[in-house]
């Protein structure tokens, strides 16, 4: 006898959890062991009682595990703003790198390196929010009155070339420092990042994650339809522009520490509805926390050891894999609306 929908659905959510959460114990406990000076499982198990060479204490506790604790929080929170923007504008393609939000909030950190302008570490996510606000407003505002996800991809491509533009008259007033320093926050990097960073990112993830997993009702009423969702008493501009506010802030964060890290946004929530087949919300933003901090975790520990000692940064990782995802899900839409 065929078991119920219900109970399938249960089991491969799962099956997701606990593989996601093997995979992040594995890239955890490589993370922290791999690299020089190279460590074992019971090296780590000392360093965790208290014990062991002041080296490998600071080596593990003040650069390894910050990296670490960093990419799980990017990782989930990049996946998370792709699921809440991919949901509320009903587009396959939506996504902070695709709208502009990306583009805008680095336009602003940009500005503040080159000019050295006096602002403290912990108030750049807001001003980065300020920045990825106006950008996806101008890109969701142009299209919300077609639904083609191309239009989107056109659309937010136009403003993020402009706002790329804008970046680079930045880099020609700066010094060969700022340029050097920038070029590393513009592909995006863990490199070097401490527990401070850690804490600048931090309370924006306690706060938005939440906030953003309660949308998950809202956005299953906006998978009706504006007109369905309005008779249902569903105030849709609102809850779009709350969506963005958190999405934004779940982005402005991230890029203010690491620089702009794309495409796990726009993977991460694809990749759960493709594993579980399903469109609730209730299971997807959940799931592509998990995997949106595989895949940065994941890419972190690539970008660290591939050409070790060399690190190429980890949004030139991210990059080569998501590029042909892009690609792959464009075809997708392309086929589904019956294009040869």
């Amino acid at each position: 006898m065929a078991q119920p929908a219900w109970r399938t659905r249960r089991t491969q959510i799962l099956i997701l959890v606990v593989v996601c959460v093997g995979l992040l114990v594995s890239i955890g406990l490589l993370s922290l062991s791999i690299g020089t000076p190279r460590l074992s499982l019971h090296d780590l198990w000392i360093i965790a009682a208290g014990g062991g060479t002041l080296l490998s204490r600071v080596v593990v506790t003040q650069l390894r595990l910050p990296r670490l604790v960093l990419a799980l929080l990017a990782g989930a929170m990049l996946a998370l703003s792709g699921g809440l923007l991919q949901g509320a504008l009903l587009n396959a393609l939506a996504g902070p790198e695709l709208l502009g939000v990306t583009a805008g909030a680095t336009v602003v950190v940009a500005a503040i390196t080159i000019l050295h302008l006096p602002v403290a570490l912990a108030i750049i996510p807001w001003l980065a929010l300020s920045g990825g606000l106006i950008s996806g407003s101008i890109v969701t505002l142009m299209i919300r009155q077609v639904k083609e996800p191309v239009r989107l991809v056109l659309t937010g491509a136009a403003l993020t070339a402009l706002l790329n533009a804008s970046v680079i008259i930045l880099m020609s007033l700066g010094s060969q420092n700022d340029i050097s320093l920038l070029f590393l926050f513009l592909v995006g990097s863990l490199a070097n990042r401490t527990w401070a960073h850690v804490n600048i990112v931090l309370p924006w993830a306690a706060v938005c994650i939440p906030l953003a997993l309660l949308c998950a009702r809202p956005l299953n009423v906006l998978q009706l339809g504006d007109d369905i969702a309005q008779g249902l008493g569903l105030p849709v501009f609102r809850v779009r522009l709350l969506i963005l506010v958190l999405s934004t802030g779940l982005v402005a964060a991230v890029v203010a520490v690491c620089g702009p890290i794309s495409f796990i946004a726009l993977l991460a929530p694809h990749l759960t509805r493709r594993l579980l087949q399903t469109s609730d919300a209730h299971v997807v933003l959940p799931c592509s926390i998990l995997i949106g901090a595989v895949l940065l975790s994941g890419a972190v520990l690539l970008a660290r050891q591939a050409f070790d000692p060399q690190e190429i940064p980890v949004g030139v990782w991210t990059t080569l894999l998501g590029g042909p995802g892009l690609l792959f899900l464009l075809r997708r839409l392309e086929m589904a609306r019956g294009s040869p």
